[in-house]
């Protein structure tokens, strides 16, 4: 990635976490109530059987608890993000960090999560061993490439955080490039199916009112970055990406 928009980025996310630390919890508290209930609201919200949803952090993002629970009593099929270590296909470094999304199994399963070293709820590795994994495998590494394509099942939507968007539907990650890097796999695996009913999710992005940036600014993007579909504002907005 260009240096210039690394920066671009940095200076960004410096801008926006210094915005979120001085925004009020009850604040975060009553945007999270409204972008929720918008959400719930939502015929995609409601139709999808198998969704993604990113755990929220303490403070400084809207709180997805309410989503787990209303998603979980529905029936819905809950996907939480378990972030591990692979050995890294580049020769400049012996590891590398992914995202994979694994099937949360209940609330009791969710409430009694530990919190990483974020505070973010999270999986643990002996957790992770038997639980299914959105690819089609159970835990985290496919037995067979065949296992892993043939089981793949996918997900209807998926819940997205970010540090920052814009009216463009552009989304400011936290840096490590997770969900990006996992939409990109994801996307393989779509081609690898070449079903009519293989399809990529449709990303929904929760955004405080803080975290969007007004009209006449634009989040600097690479091509790798994913657009979202849907942002759902805490202020009670919603807005919707034209194809």
């Amino acid at each position: 990635m260009a240096s210039g928009l690394q920066t671009a980025k940095r200076d960004l996310r410096k801008k926006i976490r210094d915005v979120l630390q001085k925004t009020p919890n009850e604040s975060i508290v009553h945007q999270s109530r409204v972008a929720t209930d918008k959400l719930f609201s939502l015929t995609e919200y409601q139709n999808a059987k198998r969704i993604g949803v990113y755990l929220s952090m303490p403070s400084g993002e809207l709180s997805t608890t309410a989503i787990v629970q209303d998603a979980l009593s529905h029936g819905k099929e809950v996907f939480v993000p378990y972030i591990h270590s692979i050995d890294s296909p580049s020769s400049t470094q012996k590891k590398t960090s992914i995202m994979d999304m694994l099937l949360l199994q209940s609330m009791e399963e969710f409430t009694s999560l530990e919190p990483d070293k974020w505070g973010i709820p999270s999986l643990t590795k002996a957790q992770v061993e038997n639980k299914r994994n959105c690819f089609g495998t159970i835990g985290v590494s496919p037995k067979t490439v065949e296992d892993a394509t043939q089981r793949f099942e996918g997900l209807d939507l998926i819940i997205m955080p970010g540090m920052a968007f814009d009216q463009g539907f552009r989304r400011l990650g936290h840096g490590k490039g997770y969900y990006d890097h996992f939409l990109t796999r994801y996307s393989k695996k779509v081609a690898e199916k070449k079903t009519t009913t293989s399809k990529m999710p449709l990303l929904v992005a929760l955004s405080l009112k803080e975290q969007m940036l007004p009209l006449n600014e634009e989040i600097p993007v690479a091509d790798h970055d994913w657009p979202v579909d849907m942002l759902v504002i805490g202020d009670g907005r919603f807005l919707v990406r034209q194809s």
